[in-house]
């Protein structure tokens, strides 16, 4: 876990999404430690239409890699501005680039304060070294 990137201007949630305030909306996509234990990620599904509403802790899609399929879980109540196109074709840079190519969902936030609920990147580690 040593030389993966859990950057200090993001948030994080205890299902591996993580979250970052750009302005008046949100970026979210998974951490590079779900990316890694995920393996090589060969799908995604994602709500690819803009304007679809999502409460806090919903499933919003699902990532398939070549070991496991998981779920994908809101971390705060929003609704989907955009979509990554890009991963329709390439997923894999989900795996290359978690933070930046790889994000997953462009968000309009429903209630700031649940930002105040996710975790900082200390805190994620030290979730991550308890699990």
């Amino acid at each position: 876990m040593a030389n993966l990137n859990h950057p200090d201007n993001l948030k994080y949630t205890k299902t591996d999404e993580w979250v970052r305030v750009e302005g008046d909306q949100v970026v979210i996509g998974i951490t590079d430690y779900a990316q890694d234990q995920l393996g090589d990620i060969v799908y995604i599904e994602l709500p690819w239409d803009a304007g679809q509403s999502l409460a806090n802790e919903d499933k919003f899609g699902d990532i398939e890699s070549v070991k496991a399929t998981s779920e994908l879980v809101a971390p705060l109540s929003c609704e989907v501005i955009a979509s990554n196109e890009d991963l329709k074709e390439r997923p894999e840079l989900i795996n290359d680039s978690p933070y930046d190519e790889g994000w997953m969902l462009k968000v309009k936030l429903a209630n700031t304060a649940e930002l105040d609920q996710l975790m900082s990147a200390e805190e994620y580690l030290q979730y991550l070294e308890g699990r």
